[in-house]
């Protein structure tokens, strides 16, 4: 029975998983990475579940790795420690590449791991409190397997800086880094996530899954004739989906499309 995670899915097809291990910060440690890489597969498959929302108990989003989890792995074997590294591997892949759009609720502290799990989210939305940092470098340490999303959402001439200075940055810098996407006072961030929210269960669920192949097939990639060809097979493609059609026919008809019944 999960402990470290809360999962809830309301009625109108929120899933809501919770990081709760609030006395501790919601550290990151085996058993959390365990289920919440659990609670991802199993509404990667879940009709009911629209949108996931990844949220904190207590005073903190999360502080990172975990205290005791870091001076048993200071004690295991390289081999260990590469699996180790690799179950958060799995957890993040999981996070970035799920079939549905996710929303980072960030009220309170991100430091070192959790950082990469906001930048995994599609969306990540902060209270003006939150504070973040790379922490890893003040001990000795790199933020390797974080490092393909973080840099994906902040670029390398950021990484470069806070890679290496470990510092503290407020809610603002986040945002204008492109950590996050909006920056709200905390009593309005549950009202701007549920806005968000509407958006999100207005569009159509295979074509949000789509966009999201798509983004990671055309980001970086060179705009070439194949490349070309490939967009425009996609494009006729969701058209003769049944998603496409009922999108197309609910819009000419002026109605609201099944999805959102």
């Amino acid at each position: 029975m999960p402990d470290s995670t809360t999962v809830d899915i309301d009625n109108q097809g929120t899933a809501t998983i919770t990081l709760d291990r609030p006395e501790v910060h919601n550290a990151l440690n085996g058993k959390l990475v365990a289920e919440l890489t659990s609670a991802l597969e199993a509404l990667a498959d879940n009709r009911a579940a629209r949108v996931v929302v990844l949220a904190a108990a207590g005073k903190s989003f999360s502080a990172g790795a975990d205290l005791g989890w870091m001076r048993k792995m200071a004690d295991a074997s390289e081999q260990e420690n590469y699996e180790d590294a690799m179950q958060l591997a799995g957890m993040l892949k999981a996070l970035d590449s799920l079939p549905k759009p996710t929303i980072a609720r960030v009220h309170g502290a991100v430091y070192g791991g959790a950082v990469g799990v906001v930048a995994c989210c599609d969306i990540a939305v902060a209270a003006q409190r939150a504070i973040f940092s790379l922490s890893e470098a003040r001990l000795g340490l790199i933020p390797a397997v974080i490092s393909p999303y973080v840099i994906r959402a902040i670029g390398g001439r950021a990484a470069r800086r806070y890679f290496q200075s470990a510092e503290r940055f407020d809610a603002g810098q986040a945002h204008h880094i492109g950590l996050v996407h909006e920056v709200v006072a905390a009593e309005n961030l549950d009202d701007r996530i549920n806005g968000l929210i509407e958006h999100l269960c207005a569009a159509g669920p295979n074509a949000q899954a789509a966009a999201k192949r798509l983004i990671d097939d055309v980001e970086g990639a060179r705009i070439d004739d194949a490349l070309i060809e490939t967009t425009a097979e996609m494009n006729a493609r969701m058209r003769k989906t049944e998603e496409g059609r009922e999108g197309i026919g609910a819009f000419l008809d002026k109605r609201k499309p099944a999805w959102q019944k």
